[in-house]
């Protein structure tokens, strides 16, 4: 009974914490003439992942302009990249969002992310922006460092740049590169590490079954780490590397441990975003048997022309695990996830 009074204020310490955090996320963009955006929960095309799944819903009444299955969105990515085509410049967004996935400690079907976006702008901008927020936000609750378990992570130090093919070789001794195209010598090179591999392993899988074991566990440990530059395979929304088309430009943020943000400089390219969607979704439909129709409004959006932006999606939830030092996401909830 979370309710209950004795429960309750255990963690209301914790709470304080997490409004002072939102307070400053607030602060932060809107004095720098950021625009606090709302956009519809209920999308056509809840992501373009292949591993993130969509709540669906059905809309009744014959006079909806779309009479069919939405998706509580999980992420407000694509309509606020629609304000970037329609010219707003600098734009973010503190809601929660739904995602049908796995339940564990750091995760909730639903929570709460802070997303913004750049135009004129690309990754780098956006890794400018989480220095100084994160260290805003420290400052405004008044800890020194971020911690996670036995780990502790000093968000004022000098923050750790590393490439996933940097990553790899140091913390896998292995060389991505070589494997980009190859799924079968890569598995074997991940089986002879010791990890498990299935026949229908895909790619992907084996990708994220290194990360978990061997790379993720050395991210943020000391300074919080941007972990750039991903196979474009995995990066169906962010513009290829100029000097390497192999991976594109994104990147994702790691304090402790816990992956907090995950950036792109981002795609504006239509017809190469389609392609993208389509190989996504032809995956999707081999792995889980639940594509996701294309929204076609967007991809009209970047038709019309999407200047070139920056955008990151930043999960507050863990930002403020991290910052109270907690291990569990219920103990910065307001009410426990169902």
């Amino acid at each position: 009974m979370w309710w209950h009074p004795d429960n309750f204020k255990q963690k209301s310490a914790n709470l304080v914490i997490r409004a002072g955090i939102i307070q400053e996320i607030r602060r932060f963009f809107d004095d720098q003439g950021f625009l606090a955006v709302e956009t519809p929960i209920l999308q056509v095309c809840p992501t373009m992942d292949t591993h993130i799944h969509g709540f669906a819903t059905e809309l009744k009444g014959v006079d909806l302009k779309h009479k069919a299955t939405k998706y509580l969105h999980t992420s407000p990515e694509f309509e606020m990249k629609k304000l970037l085509v329609a010219g707003a410049e600098r734009i973010y967004q503190i809601c929660h969002v739904f995602r049908n996935s796995e339940d564990s400690k750091r995760h909730s079907c639903e929570f709460t992310l802070v997303e913004w976006y750049r135009a004129n702008a690309d990754y780098e901008d956006i890794m400018k922006d989480c220095v100084a927020l994160l260290r805003d936000c420290a400052t405004k609750v008044g800890i020194s460092h971020y911690g996670y378990k036995e780990h502790r992570c000093d968000p004022f130090g000098a923050w750790e740049r590393l490439s996933v093919v940097e990553a790899f070789a140091r913390y896998a001794d292995m060389d991505l590169a070589e494997y980009l195209d190859d799924r079968e010598a890569f598995a074997e090179a991940v089986k002879s590490m010791g990890l498990h591999t299935a026949e229908d392993d895909g790619w992907d899988d084996l990708f994220f079954r290194v990360m978990d074991a061997r790379i993720e566990p050395h991210l943020g440990m000391s300074v919080p780490t941007f972990l750039c530059d991903y196979p474009v395979s995995m990066a169906s929304l962010s513009r290829k590397k100029e000097s390497d088309p192999r991976f594109a430009e994104r990147f994702e943020l790691y304090v402790c441990g816990v992956e907090v943000a995950n950036a792109f400089s981002e795609l504006t390219d239509a017809t190469e975003q389609r392609a993208r969607f389509n190989e996504a979704m032809a995956e999707k439909k081999r792995l889980y048997n639940e594509p996701y129709p294309v929204d076609e409004e967007f991809l009209d959006a970047l038709e019309l022309g999407m200047p070139e932006s920056g955008g990151i999606a930043l999960g507050i939830d863990r930002l403020v695990m991290l910052a109270t030092g907690v291990a569990d996401i219920n103990d910065v909830l307001w009410c426990e996830k169902v």
